[in-house]
């Protein structure tokens, strides 16, 4: 008899246990950032330490040789899958100066077959430094047309030594085949709709709400959540959802798709109850302060804005 009064409390310290972070995403780092899902979030100003990895994704983890010395740089489809770096051969970088060196050492060839001696034979001092002298003059004259001829490739390139057409925007971050985009006011309207809309889905455990503002994965997890808890008689209600501050951290377009990393600080009243309403975790009176990342991801020219992942702040 004593055993069975003691279930009930067990049952509490164990739902206490279980709910800890029980907001949408419990607190973990879920959800896939593209090509970007791996490396780290630049930091923010609200955000200046470091991101959690990813505790859950269904991109797959890149290669552990990704990044080596060895790999090709990394603007690849899937950053890590690929192969080693090809780095041409000296007369392939520079054709001119192989050939024309080519040519010099064949001409001095002929010369010594023929009995005219490399330069046509170095009989005496003159002999000796006329041969000083013509190689001064073909020495200049090699310097002298490849850089002419590095000027006319640079200026074919508008002055960029990267190699990369004018106008055109470098890699964004540690991942490839990206390009930045500038976001608009609206864009960021969005993002602080979609946090509010998402926290009020997510406490009336309205997974279609949740659909329609997630992709996919998110709605997975959100779905595997909230199961979680109704099998232990719980629920988890987020009320009093208020926006602090947030930054960008990184906003970039991969083919057809936009995505937006942004740093968001925000309080709200954190409780969650048993199926008797009675409160387990949390407080109904102190509210919480809370610092994420959201990923948000949109298809250019359709769609709307919706959450792809969410990272956890250092």
């Amino acid at each position: 008899m004593r055993n069975f009064r003691l279930l009930p409390i067990a049952f509490a310290f164990l739902c206490v246990l279980g709910t800890a972070d029980a907001r949408p995403g419990g607190g973990s780092s879920i959800g896939s950032r593209g090509s970007h899902t791996w490396s780290v979030p630049p930091r923010t100003s609200i955000t200046p330490g470091w991101a959690r990895p990813m505790d859950q994704s269904a991109t797959p983890r890149p290669s552990p040789n990704y990044g080596s010395p060895g790999y090709a740089s990394p603007a690849r489809p899937m950053p890590g899958y690929g192969a080693p770096a090809y780095r041409p051969s000296y007369p392939v970088r520079h054709p001119f100066l192989s050939g024309f060196a080519g040519g010099f050492l064949g001409a001095g060839l002929f010369g010594l077959l023929s009995g005219h001696g490399m330069m046509g034979g170095m009989t005496g001092g003159t002999s000796f430094f006329g041969f000083l002298f013509q190689v001064l003059i073909i020495g200049g004259l090699i310097a002298f047309v490849l850089r002419m001829f590095g000027n006319r490739r640079q200026n074919q390139m508008g002055g960029n030594p990267s190699g990369m057409p004018a106008g055109a925007a470098p890699p964004f971050g540690n991942a490839g085949g990206s390009a930045p985009v500038t976001l608009t006011n609206d864009d960021y309207t969005s993002f602080q709709r979609l946090l509010l809309d998402i926290q009020a889905a997510w406490s009336a455990q309205n997974m279609r709400a949740l659909s329609s503002m997630a992709t996919p994965e998110m709605t997975g997890y959100f779905n595997a959540q909230l199961s979680d808890l109704a099998s232990r008689g719980a629920r988890n209600i987020v009320s009093n959802v208020q926006f602090q501050r947030g930054d960008l951290s990184e906003a970039w377009r991969e083919g057809s798709l936009t995505y937006a990393t942004v740093a968001m600080r925000y309080s709200m009243t954190d409780v969650t109850t048993d199926s008797m309403g009675n409160v387990i975790d949390g407080s109904s009176t102190e509210p919480v302060t809370v610092t994420e990342l959201w990923t948000f991801v949109r298809a250019d020219g359709r769609g709307n804005w919706i959450l792809s992942a969410i990272q956890q702040a250092g």
